[in-house]
């Protein structure tokens, strides 16, 4: 058994897994699949080792903020370069999320986060998600700053 997640496109598939697949290691296409005509009806993929279909459904079903693929960066300098990757052509939204040129929804965080948003403070949890919802793209210091504040 294997578990993937299936994206619907408007026949953006193959570049969209054409692009994801260059912004992560352990990534790559491993199958596309043509109709008759040779047009790329579905291309499976990986990235970061996790497995993904693209298919080109028609525009039938558009994509929505209420699901997003979730990434984990350790440095400032990695959630810089990634989310100027995927903002690229799209647009920044609240929070540390995104919508990248082909509508998908990205929400790229700081591993240390969860840490921050773990004290047992409430008040100072509150304020570390409270400074989370002020940004759209994460300032890690920001957010150690927040959490240090007594």
């Amino acid at each position: 058994m294997r578990i993937s997640s299936f994206l619907w496109f408007d026949g953006q598939a193959e570049a969209v897994a054409t692009y994801y697949t260059s912004l992560f290691a352990d990534s790559g296409i491993r199958d596309v699949q043509r109709d008759p005509e040779g047009r790329v009806t579905t291309v499976d993929f990986t990235m970061d080792g996790q497995g993904y279909v693209a298919h080109n459904g028609q525009p039938r079903y558009p994509h929505s903020r209420a699901f997003s693929l979730y990434v984990e960066v350790e440095t400032q300098e990695e959630l810089d370069a990634l989310w100027a990757k995927l903002v690229d052509g799209g647009e920044e939204g609240p929070g540390g999320s995104l919508v990248d040129r082909f509508g998908v929804t990205w929400q790229v965080m700081p591993t240390c986060l969860r840490e921050l948003l773990r004290d047992a403070d409430a008040e100072v949890a509150d304020r570390v998600l409270d400074t989370l919802h002020a940004m759209t793209r994460i300032d890690i210091k920001a957010l150690v700053d927040a959490h240090a504040q007594r």
